[in-house]
Parts: structure tokens; C-alpha cells; sequence
């Protein structure tokens, strides 16, 4: 008895296995979709390259500013004579670099946060074309 359920049993799973169609998809239309990720990611690397020397390049400036600055100042405390007018302009130079350098910071901060989400905006609407893609693939498959 058991040898004829088991038979049964058998019987309709083949014809389940042989009635079971797999989803076929277009191999081209993969690749092209890879290809669009391989874009976007080396389109994203390429606008953080571009930032990151943008950035290197403003704080080169910055640098540049900044020891003009404290020649100017040097010089003009060396040819001073008067301790107190040295004592004011050393004051002055201190305040004056203390703000250079945070408002050089929020710059730096401000350009490095841009560039980012502009790069992740990029990705992420990728993605989003990704899985609409991968949704239509498996629609037609």
C-alpha cells in the first residue's frame, strides 16, 4: 500500500518538475543594466576626484593667505617700535586668524557635504533606475 501512494506521490511530482516552466532572461539586457551601474559609480568617483582637488586646491589657497598674513603681520611687528601698538596688532592677528580658520573649516565642511550628496544623489536615482529595470525583467520573464 505504501509502495503505491509512494508511486503517486512519485507521478505527480514529475509532472509538476515537467510542467515547471524557469523564467528566461535577456543575458543583453543584464549586461547593459550592469553596464549603467559600472557608469554611474564611475561617474559618482569621477565628481568626488574632481571635488576632493577642488578642495585640496581652496585649502592650498587658504594656506597661501594665511602665511602672506603672518609675514605681513611679522613685518609689521619688526619694524614697529612701540610694545603696545605690537601687543594690539599681535591681538588683532590672533582674532583674525582664529576666524579665518573657522570659517575656512566651514567652507572646507560645506564642499566636502556637497560634493558627497551630489555623488550619493547620482547612486541613489541609479538605483532606483536599477530596480525598475529588474522589476520590468521580471515582469516579461
Amino acid at each position: 500500500m505504501a509502495t503505491k501512494n509512494s508511486n503517486t506521490y512519485n507521478t505527480d511530482l514529475f509532472k509538476a518538475w515537467s510542467s515547471f516552466k524557469a523564467p528566461s532572461f535577456d543575458m543583453n539586457q543584464l549586461f547593459t543594466m550592469q553596464r549603467r551601474n559600472v557608469e554611474a559609480f564611475t561617474a559618482a568617483n569621477q565628481m568626488m576626484m574632481e571635488s576632493a582637488q577642488a578642495i585640496t586646491k581652496r585649502q592650498t589657497e587658504m594656506i597661501r593667505d594665511t602665511v602672506e598674513q603672518f609675514l605681513k603681520t611679522t613685518k609689521d611687528i619688526m619694524t614697529s617700535s612701540s610694545p603696545e601698538t605690537n601687543t594690539a596688532r599681535q591681538t588683532e592677528y590672533a582674532k583674525s586668524m582664529y576666524e579665518n580658520a573657522i570659517s575656512s573649516a566651514r567652507e572646507i565642511s560645506e564642499m566636502a557635504t556637497k560634493s558627497s550628496m551630489e555623488a550619493f544623489d547620482m547612486l541613489n536615482r541609479r538605483a532606483a533606475e536599477s530596480v525598475e529595470e529588474i522589476s520590468s525583467f521580471a515582469k516579461a520573464a
